[in-house]
């Protein structure tokens, strides 16, 4: 036998191989089928302003891959270990210019963009790069559930407000495509993993 033939069916069957082997990211939530077409969970809609007192929507979001949680400044439980597992995820992103990062404070009566820019000046973060937003309270108590975050007002709670500490990896569309717990530090890398596995996927379809 040739053994050019050989060399040659033996890398396509290796361009096969790692080509079926392209891992992919599950879609996260209710997926239903209409007319044939699957349909997607979606987050909800994003009416919110930055700590550049800029407003921010879905639509400013499309270009990009992002990393999003749920917190408040002024929170003494479990938003610093979640902003210290958001940190180490910027620090593994910050080169690339199709992640960002979206921390939705859910206490906007003290949470002005004021006190937002204060907080990511004291993270010493890039403010495009990271964005800490602020808007309609009740807003935000919906948009965390279509995120799969319970956020809510809990006068028994440390600061007034009881919330889960998930970190989420959402995709160009609004799709939720993987998550981290932010008070498990074991969880970060395989988010981070997750990250870089979603911005190639779209390298690779040339988006």
């Amino acid at each position: 036998m040739n053994f050019n033939f050989l060399g040659i069916a033996f890398l396509f069957l290796l361009f096969t191989a790692c080509k079926n082997n392209q891992q992919t990211l599950p879609f996260l939530g209710e997926t239903i089928v209409e007319n044939g077409k699957e349909i997607h969970h979606k987050v909800g809609q994003i009416n919110h302003y930055t700590q550049d007192s800029t407003l921010l929507t879905n639509k400013d979001l499309e270009q990009y891959i992002y990393v999003a949680d749920f917190f408040f400044t002024s929170c003494p439980s479990i938003c610093p270990k979640v902003a210290k597992e958001m940190l180490r995820i910027y620090n593994e992103v910050s080169d690339n210019p199709n992640v960002k990062l979206v921390s939705f404070t859910i206490d906007p009566k003290r949470d002005t963009p004021e006190r937002l820019r204060l907080y990511a000046e004291n993270l010493g973060v890039d403010h495009k790069k990271w964005l800490f937003v602020t808007g309609d309270k009740d807003e935000t108590f919906e948009l965390a559930n279509t995120f799969f975050v319970a956020a809510f007002e809990d006068a028994e709670s440390p600061g007034g407000f009881d919330h889960s500490g998930k970190i989420l990896l959402i995709d160009k569309e609004g799709h939720v495509r993987s998550f981290s717990e932010g008070t498990d530090p074991s969880t970060t890398p395989k988010l981070i993993d997750d990250i870089k596995i979603l911005s190639e996927s779209y390298n690779t379809k040339g988006k």
